[in-house]
């Protein structure tokens, strides 16, 4: 049956508070169904003179649509979630530039949560953007190695995608959804031989947190590639994945000395992020040290804040905006029952805070 029209009354007056869908139901004289329907982005066909009844009422009352409703009636926002470990870090906030360039295009909204480097935290936004019913969730930053926090990440997102959400990830390839996969072994394996390959010849490494799976596999490869050289590394200094860990390890390190040269060559600090490189450079500075002629250093990554950096510093080129991008495109262009994963290029670019170890350093030194 259809509803009956709307009785001839002025539009009655709220004492306080917000207007609610019952309000705008009342006021346009349908049934609260209709006007959900309306309002809320129902698939179910509503003709065109009730539609323009309950539009016209909250257009008078001044009614905002509630989102959530939204979204609960059409089975899916236009909102993705975008979780990372650091906003703050330019790794991240690239990635997240990268991604709502993408998101822009398509008319699509990007809320943005941030862990913390917590992986119970991230287990806990997934969880809550699977309840707000989001379009789809992207994942920016490593695994940690842990078994228990992986695998209650892995259930929320299966219920997610059982729901019909879409994930990506950039990250390690251990959640069973589309990837954009960074190569951090083979990369940081290069970098190190092209520094061996360069004339150095002691190598003190920044790794960062093994139970984070970037750090481990970017520590595993600094050490392939020097093992593939004949070397090891002549110092391992722990520290946080951050600027001032890295800042905080090498000044403890330097307290007691500055670095032994080898064979005349000045040694080189290679840490596994550029924010890690960035911190190591203020501190070899603040206890006296120039670089890179007493201290060179490497990082990994090719952040943008290496533009304003001196020297320029050494590092792995990754495309992080496109990176974002990628993880972008993989949701919106999901398939069922078949993961994608997309490999990044990566480059190693040999700047000034490591120039090359003349040929002679070693005959002039012991000379």
């Amino acid at each position: 049956m259809a509803d009956p029209a709307p009785p001839r009354r002025r539009p009655r007056q709220r004492a306080g508070g917000p207007v609610t869908l019952d309000d705008v139901a009342r006021e346009a004289g349908v049934s609260l169904a209709t006007a959900s329907r309306v309002l809320n982005g129902s698939t179910r066909v509503v003709g065109e003179a009730l539609r323009e009844r309950v539009t016209a009422a909250a257009e008078r009352l001044d009614y905002s649509a509630n989102a959530q409703a939204q979204a609960m009636a059409r089975g899916r926002s236009n909102v993705v979630g975008l979780v990372v470990h650091d906003i703050a870090d330019p790794y991240f906030s690239t990635i997240a530039a990268g991604v709502m360039a993408r998101a822009a295009g398509s008319d699509v909204i990007v809320t943005l949560a941030v862990t913390g480097g917590d992986p119970w935290r991230e287990v806990q936004h997934v969880a809550a953007l699977r309840r707000q019913r989001v379009r789809a969730v992207l994942l920016a930053g490593s695994r940690w190695q842990d078994g228990a926090s992986t695998s209650a990440l892995r259930a929320e997102l299966e219920a997610f995608r059982s729901g019909g959400g879409r994930v990506a990830a950039v990250t390690q390839d251990v959640l069973g959804v589309d990837t954009v996969l960074v190569d951090n072994r083979g990369a940081a394996g290069r970098l190190a031989a092209a520094l061996v390959d360069a004339g150095y010849r002691e190598f003190w490494l920044l790794p960062g947190p093994q139970e984070l799976s970037t750090a481990a596999e970017r520590t595993a490869g600094f050490r392939a590639g020097l093992q593939a050289r004949g070397l090891v590394p002549q110092a391992v200094l722990d520290s946080s994945f951050t600027r001032d860990g890295a800042y905080a390890a090498l000044a403890r390190a330097l307290r007691e000395g500055p670095p032994p040269r080898t064979g005349g060559r000045r040694p080189v600090v290679l840490a596994a992020n550029d924010v890690m490189a960035v911190g190591a450079m203020a501190a070899a500075r603040d206890a006296g040290l120039r670089v890179p002629e007493d201290l060179a250093v490497a990082g990994f990554d090719d952040i943008p804040t290496l533009r304003d950096i001196a020297p320029a510093l050494t590092t792995v080129r990754l495309p992080l905006a496109d990176i974002g991008a990628a993880a972008f495109d993989l949701v919106e262009s999901a398939e069922d029952g078949r993961v994608r994963h997309r490999h990044v290029d990566s480059e190693v670019l040999l700047r000034a805070s490591t120039p090359a170890q003349p040929p002679g350093a070693e005959a002039e030194a012991s000379a």
